[in-house]
């Protein structure tokens, strides 16, 4: 029998980085004391009246343009019907029929067999992006069997990011959202902290063999780091595939995934597809959104947004940023790509360089070799390194001035880890590792080695 092609989609939820909600006055925060953060809007008391966030508006039509979407001048608001918990209204305010933005991509590059100097670049599809409330949180309280209501998060402001099923594994998966997640970040329209719940992702996955229809596909829902998105995607197209060989079929269910025991596991079947009875919102006209041709010659400029205007303002996304690091510093494309995935890391090694007489190129290992795996062991980002850059810097630079041998470097480099405030030089001296430089000094330090041990240079000489 012919392979199995798996086909993979995602819907990415991406917290809008605000000062407050998207519909309503009060204010966002992570791990605010529960229900302090709620307005009257956002506890849907009757007769409260949404009014649209301007900055989350920026943020969505900043996002489309970075991932090379249209942006709709006219997107219109809906009503989507669902009872929970955590969502006091019964409905929750998206857009389904005219969304912000549409028809977009996404380039993205990861290793071939985990090689870094073997890279493909893929590109994904970005169907569209929608503006959504987010829900509040429900927490259970095991031990007291009761489940408990935090609306501090209902009403947060939301970008829907939904791909196409142009994927086809863990590894597509992860490296897609990883290259959003910078992006996100670069733009500074959502911090995309996943620990925070600040990018959450549902992974729709199937398998089908080569030219046959598409698999009954399963969601795998709210997948909170890129480790198990990989792992996540990659399980449930093997559980897919086994399942199908044994004669079994594939239901259309939700899953989530347990992170602890490595697989997903059913939550609700789609059986009945769900009636979300969508419906105009009837409290909020048309977004209306202009560019530089459109713009009315009177309209006041704080009460509307030109798209152009936020296009001229882009900043140089991550993959211009890779560029610019390869031409600058004549580094491998593979060390931008590592470079610019950790947090900090680029703008610390730009710093060392600068400080620094030693080549751009041999910088570049011993922030990738030695910095970074000293970071990885201890979870740190590059800015909260013990070492900074101007540290590094001067020991870099007793290493190219002949001063100390990289061995001692790297000695140097572990004690410069413990944070104690000593200097590369202090340390240097204190542990006597300078390199020495002055001849006479070396003959006679061989002199003595000579004159101690006679018989033994005698033997040599002789042998």
């Amino acid at each position: 029998l012919a392979p199995w092609v798996p086909v993979v989609g995602l819907e990415i939820h991406a917290q809008i980085s605000s000062n407050s909600k998207l519909f309503s006055g009060s204010q966002v925060q992570f791990a605010a004391p529960p229900n302090s953060l709620v307005s009257f809007f956002d506890a849907s008391l009757p007769g409260t009246l949404p009014v649209l966030n301007r900055r989350c508006v920026e943020a969505a039509v900043m996002t489309g343009l970075a991932l090379n979407c249209s942006i709709n001048k006219k997107s219109l608001f809906d009503r989507k019907h669902y009872f929970y918990a955590d969502l006091p209204a019964g409905y929750q305010i998206t857009q389904q029929r005219v969304p912000i933005a549409v028809n977009g991509s996404l380039s993205y590059s990861l290793c071939i067999d985990n090689k870094m100097s073997q890279m493909v670049t893929k590109t994904v599809r970005i169907k569209q992006i929608q503006l959504e409330q987010d829900s509040g949180k429900s927490l259970h309280d095991d031990t007291r069997s009761q489940t408990l209501v935090d609306l501090n998060r209902a009403g947060v402001g939301l970008m829907e990011v939904v791909m196409e099923p142009d994927m086809c594994c863990g590894e597509e998966a992860a490296a897609a959202v990883r290259e959003l997640q910078l992006i996100l970040q670069t733009l500074g329209s959502s911090q995309a902290v996943m620990a925070e719940g600040q990018l959450r992702v549902d992974a729709n996955v199937s398998v089908h063999h080569p030219g046959e229809p598409y698999g009954v596909r399963t969601e795998v829902k709210n997948i909170n780091s890129i480790r198990f998105l990989a792992k996540a995607v990659d399980y449930e197209i093997q559980r897919q595939i086994e399942e199908l060989e044994n004669g079994g079929t594939i239901l259309n269910e939700t899953r989530a995934f347990d992170s602890k025991l490595g697989c997903t596991v059913p939550m609700r079947d789609k059986e009945g597809k769900q009636d979300y009875r969508f419906m105009p919102e009837p409290n909020l006209p048309p977004l209306i959104l202009y560019d530089a041709k459109s713009l009315p010659a009177n309209m006041n400029h704080q009460q509307v947004i030109n798209i152009d205007w936020i296009y001229e303002r882009l900043p140089d996304l991550p993959s211009v940023k890779r560029e610019k690091l390869v031409e600058q510093y004549g580094i491998l494309p593979e060390h931008s790509f590592a470079l610019l995935n950790e947090d900090g890391l680029a703008e610390f090694y730009e710093n060392v360089v600068k400080q620094t007489r030693m080549k751009p190129k041999r910088v570049i290992g011993w922030v990738l070799k030695d910095l970074l795996s000293y970071l990885k062991q201890h979870s740190l980002t590059a800015k909260e390194s013990p070492v900074s850059s101007f540290l590094l810097a001067d020991l870099l630079n007793l290493l190219e001035k002949k001063e100390i041998s990289s061995t001692a470097a790297k000695q140097v480099l572990a004690e410069l880890w413990k944070g104690e405030g000593k200097t590369p030089l202090e340390i240097v001296k204190e542990q006597k590792l300078q390199l020495l430089q002055d001849q006479e000094e070396l003959e006679q330090i061989c002199q003595t080695v000579i004159d101690r041990q006679e018989n033994e240079v005698i033997m040599m000489v002789l042998g």
